[in-house]
């Protein structure tokens, strides 16, 4: 959407629309030709009112829905307006819908402007129902990334729960191990003990063996005689 060009338009319908609104005044004082005349303008300067506000509809459907919505209600407004218009102009003539070919046209344009009318109305609610439905798109996308965000947050805690389980593992494997090696340990420690006090005791027997014979010894060198 060109916010300069919907402005433009939008100035241009104005000037339209402040042109009509004089003509219905100007008919009343008007007789004859002038009349069929002014009539005739009228017809033309309506198509051209149409026209704009159909441009002003295209320039609305990629606007924002904040500056699309009061917008679309004003151009709907100037419709109305203008089947007012319309209306206040057959009533000023005198002219039915059908007796006369240019009021056939005038009931033509009637018809055109309702028919727009709901046509823009059914856009509006068209976009509204497509907003609707990209945000819910948009707000499901963004469940979908936080949903896949959190679950690769738990796919990447229970592999490092793994890991330290592995470690905890092995951990536990080297404490097994040491123990183990501490009841070895403990084992070697009580033989080397045990052969310890053994080979005090031999030693002592040696002693005690040694000194009988060297006592016996004595006894038989000096003692006996």
């Amino acid at each position: 959407m060109s916010s300069e060009e919907f402005e433009k338009l939008h100035e241009m319908f104005k000037s339209i629309h402040d042109e009509l609104k004089l003509i219905p005044d100007r008919v009343v004082r008007c007789h004859g030709e002038e009349k069929k005349k002014l009539v005739r303008v009228f017809d033309e300067r309506l198509g051209e009112a149409e026209e704009v506000l159909q441009g002003m509809d295209q320039e609305l459907l990629g606007a924002p829905a904040s500056f699309r919505n009061p917008m679309s209600t004003k151009i709907r407004l100037y419709r109305r307006d203008l089947a007012k218009l319309q209306r206040d102009l057959r009533s000023d003539t005198g002219l039915g819908f059908s007796s006369r070919p240019g009021d056939g046209r005038r009931s033509v344009y009637g018809s055109q402007n309702e028919h727009s009318t709901q046509l823009q109305a059914q856009r509006a609610l068209l976009i509204q129902g497509t907003e609707s439905l990209n945000n819910a798109s948009q707000s499901i996308e963004r469940s979908q990334r936080v949903a896949a965000e959190t679950d690769q947050i738990g796919t990447d805690i229970i592999e490092e729960l793994g890991e330290q389980r592995e470690q905890l593992d092995r951990t536990r494997d080297r404490l097994v191990n040491t123990g183990e090696n501490l009841s070895r340990s403990r084992k070697i420690l009580r033989a080397m003990s045990r052969r310890l006090m053994t080979n005090k005791l031999l030693l002592g027997v040696i002693i005690i063996m040694e000194l009988a014979i060297l006592g016996a010894v004595v006894y038989l060198k000096f003692f006996r005689h």
